[in-house]
């Protein structure tokens, strides 16, 4: 008798993945009901992270064994996790394994989830990506306590992919990780950690204001959200004097401590492997945080004393330099053309890169061409604060005002599709339209304005134009990452 066994399911690939994980975008209609209807981020948040937890297979508190390193604040934090990141990787030896976990991605998704400052694998995303899926499509919360958590349901985007991160290195084994914070910090789904290792906080600003408030204090209440009993904590000079001194009482709240780093001298002579010379602030909060979780490991007897004349080990330093981390004053020499790329889209930041572009290319006889996308912020406040640092000092020949569309056909790349942002809108370019209107007033007509429709056609006008160019592109992660994925040439 013939035993007829039963068909072999395909294996899911990386692209299966990433449909799944894109169904679970918020589309642009129901952000702006969220909007409207004044609702914030709150607790529930947490409790929400912690039962989607569960139902994999974690309690928050196994969350402990990974040593976090907890970074928040508004400008720098994505720079200083990269910075901390590969400091713990010069020591291979004792940590194989360093997690880290960023947001937002540039090229693709795999870039958030990285081990040893390497995205996973494709094969490995995929795999760790539909466990996760599984295990919730097997599990179910009580509605009583959750009724948002209906069976069948996933967490939200962000969540989900910052519950796979620990999935993932859960699974693999990390010794230690540094976690960027979403936004904010309170109620960021980063925040079910109970004990991290030590937690860090970047220069705060005003930014995400319909989550964490519109003043400062507000701010920095959302951010000081991340201190724990037991966990060190540490942030960075200039700090905005009503922002600390929340800081300050949020730390005392919570039975920590928090210190001021230094701007270490050992650092100032020294090429970071990120530019832009605010970067030596981000890299001294980076060397406090990795030296306290060495110390704390027992790699290091003793962390780095913070005093301006520290000490700095060298692995320090080689660490630092040698950190990669794409989109941010990052340069790209392209035949006669030099892109200038940062993926600036606050005030601050905005103005610290606009500052990088003045200083890299003063003297130069090159002509300039601005390429700008910022579809969801104040588009037209962070334009003024580009032309305020950058006039009288520098002119562009050109300026271009884009769309975050990736390609030509009208589509994204795979990893880049967005839908928290007004189809309507971007398809009748009502934003590019309008900056371009503004920067005509601006500059009083000196620079020829363009208006594409997304960023490889912006791509092909630039290429365009024979002469020897610089190129400033600008105002969004998401024109980074889509200009990046448009030089590789791959669909």
């Amino acid at each position: 008798m013939r035993v007829q066994l039963p068909l072999k399911m395909p294996a899911r690939t990386y692209q299966d993945a990433i449909a799944a994980l894109n169904s679970l975008q918020s589309n642009y209609a129901n952000i702006m009901a969220v909007r409207e209807s004044g609702d914030r981020k709150n607790q529930m948040n947490i409790w929400e992270m912690q039962e989607w937890s569960r139902r994999i297979g974690y309690r928050p508190s196994d969350f402990n064994r990974l040593n976090a390193v907890h970074i928040t604040g508004t400008k720098g934090k994505g720079s200083t996790a990269a910075f901390t990141s590969s400091i713990l990787g010069m020591y291979r030896g004792q940590l194989p394994k360093v997690g880290l976990y960023t947001s937002p991605h540039l090229r693709s998704v795999r870039e958030r989830i990285r081990i040893n400052n390497d995205p996973i694998s494709e094969a490995k995303f995929a795999r760790y990506f539909f466990e996760v899926w599984e295990k919730l499509e097997r599990t179910t919360s009580p509605l009583e306590k959750f009724p948002h958590m209906v069976p069948g349901s996933k967490p939200g985007y962000f969540k989900y992919l910052t519950l796979l991160s620990f999935h993932v290195f859960m699974q693999e084994g990390c010794n230690c990780c540094v976690y960027e914070v979403g936004v904010g910090g309170e109620y960021d789904s980063t925040n079910i950690l109970e004990k991290p290792a030590v937690c860090g906080i970047t220069r705060l600003g005003i930014d995400h204001t319909f989550m964490l408030g519109d003043t400062i204090e507000e701010i920095a209440w959302n951010k000081g959200g991340i201190l724990k009993k037991g966990s060190p904590a540490f942030t960075v000079p200039g700090q905005p004097e009503a922002g600390y001194n929340v800081l300050k009482e949020r730390a005392s709240e919570r039975g920590t401590t928090l210190e001021t780093v230094p701007v270490f001298n050992g650092l100032k002579n020294i090429q970071l492997g990120i530019a832009g010379d605010f970067q030596i602030i981000n890299a001294s909060l980076a060397v406090c945080l990795a030296s306290q979780l060495l110390a704390k490991m027992g790699v290091l007897d003793t962390a780095v004393t913070l005093e301006e004349y520290a000490n700095i080990p060298m692995p320090f330093i080689r660490g630092l330099e040698q950190t990669k981390w794409e989109g941010r004053c990052q340069t790209i020499q392209k035949g006669n053309k030099t892109w200038f790329i940062d993926g600036a889209h606050t005030k601050d930041s905005i103005e610290a890169a606009s500052e990088w572009f003045k200083k890299v290319t003063r003297g130069t006889k090159v002509k300039n061409v601005l390429l700008f996308n910022q579809q969801s912020r104040d588009a037209k406040a962070l334009v003024d604060n580009l032309h305020l640092v950058l006039t009288p000092e520098v002119k562009f020949d050109h300026a271009i005002f884009t769309t975050n569309v990736t390609w030509n056909s009208g589509s994204y790349s795979a990893d880049l599709v967005s839908m928290n942002t007004s189809k309507d809108q971007v398809e009748k370019l009502v934003v590019q339209k309008a900056l371009a209107q503004h920067w005509s007033e601006l500059d009083y007509g000196e620079a020829t304005v363009h208006v594409t429709p997304d960023i490889q056609t912006s791509h092909e006008l630039i290429n365009g134009m024979l002469e020897p160019l610089n190129i400033f592109v600008v105002g969004s992660l998401h024109l980074v990452g889509g200009l990046l994925v448009v030089f590789d040439g791959k669909q």
